[in-house]
């Protein structure tokens, strides 16, 4: 039987655990903050909690709930510099860090995230 990463990393628990401490980072980063207007994270920390478990083989309530990512377009609205999208991985390292994950499954979803950053940049200044 196969088991996609989501399950391998240990599921809904792990992708919660990653980023909730990546939200706790972002809620005191005065770069970050203001891309989030929603004066209670807990939405915006739900919606990238689904989005997540969906990209890793997890249930696709993402999906269903908020049809296609379209990540460009959705962050569109907000200035991502490149300044922006290190501060996003410094706040999801730290989730990373948090996770019990084996060093290839860190990695493998480090690489993701550190890519993903990099395509959501959408200004140079």
């Amino acid at each position: 039987m196969t088991t996609t990463f989501y399950e391998d990393i240990g599921g809904e628990a792990t992708i919660r655990t990653i980023v909730h401490r990546f939200y706790a980072g972002v809620a005191g980063d005065e770069l970050l903050r203001p891309m989030y207007p929603e004066e209670d994270l807990g939405p915006a920390e739900e919606r990238f909690t689904l989005f997540l478990m969906q990209y890793w083989g997890g249930p696709t309530t993402y999906g269903d709930t908020r049809g296609h990512p379209r990540l460009r377009m959705r962050h569109a609205p907000f200035r991502v510099t490149p300044d922006a999208a290190q501060r996003w991985l410094v706040h999801f390292r730290a989730g990373l860090d948090e996770a019990d994950l084996t060093e290839e499954q860190d990695a493998r979803f480090w690489d993701y995230v550190t890519h993903a950053a990099q395509f959501m940049v959408n200004s140079m200044e």
